[in-house]
């Protein structure tokens, strides 16, 4: 993120899948409080459809001709085909200058988010200053993301790097598609593993909570929190925005 930016410079607009929840305005507060040069925008998919193009062609009105209006940030950890195509879409219909910015992950930020939420629900325990694990009350993870094959294969880089930090088994699964959490809990069975946790992969609006306990309790396993306003979804945030800015990867 450029330490400083113009007047002009182009809107930080945070698009959330499904309706409003106290995850995204928390993000929202977060990015807005670390970063008051930024003119950040919340919209919520699922509500308002209608709301991006609308917040878009604003944006575009308060920047001088020419000037790129808006920097969309998905929150999402990954591919997310229904929430990407009403935000292209939306950027089509309002005419302005608008880049799309990629999903949040995969970052070694959103591992060890993953691994704190996990040990906040009491299925993984880990040393309170580097958050390493020197325990667990479990054998098996299971990583649930939202968005079909394509979500589970992308998670491949956060399931290494979280069986890395718990020196455990970890499998992705889809939570509304195949393969599924049964088939992930199936996988893990076959490698001797029979205690088994659901850790959400998600920020919380993609997908209604109760599917969420549902899966974890079709397959007998704990379930963690899913992400929310965790300190590395607003920093990745943030570094989504400024590689849009610069043309940069985030690292």
């Amino acid at each position: 993120m450029p330490a400083q930016l113009p007047p002009e410079a182009p809107a930080l607009v945070l698009a959330s899948p499904g309706p409003a929840g106290d995850a995204p305005a928390a993000i929202k507060t977060i990015v807005s409080v670390d970063h008051p040069q930024l003119d950040v925008r919340l919209i919520h998919l699922g509500e308002h459809k209608t709301s991006l193009g609308d917040t878009l062609k604003d944006c575009a009105a308060e920047r001088p001709p020419g000037s790129a209006a808006a920097i969309v940030v998905p929150l999402v950890t990954g591919p997310h085909p229904h929430a990407y195509r009403a935000i292209r879409e939306a950027v089509a219909d309002s005419g302005a200058d608008v880049a799309i910015a990629d999903p949040l992950g995969p970052h070694p930020l959103l591992a060890e988010a993953l691994h704190v939420k996990l040990a906040e629900s009491g299925l993984a325990r880990a040393d309170r200053m580097r958050l390493f694990n020197i325990a667990t009350p479990v054998d098996g993870i299971i990583v649930g993301t939202v968005g079909g094959q394509e979500a589970v294969r992308a998670a491949d880089a956060t399931v290494v790097l979280l069986a890395a930090r718990l020196t455990l088994p970890v499998v992705a699964a889809s939570l509304d598609a195949s393969p599924g959490v049964g088939d992930a809990a199936q996988r893990l069975r076959n490698i001797g593993a029979s205690r088994l946790a659901l850790a959400p992969f998600l920020i919380g609006p993609e997908i209604d909570p109760g599917r969420i306990s549902a899966a974890a309790e079709s397959v007998g396993a704990g379930c963690a929190d899913p992400l929310g306003a965790h300190s590395a979804v607003a920093q990745l945030v943030a570094l989504s925005y400024g590689s849009a800015l610069t043309g940069v990867d985030p690292e």
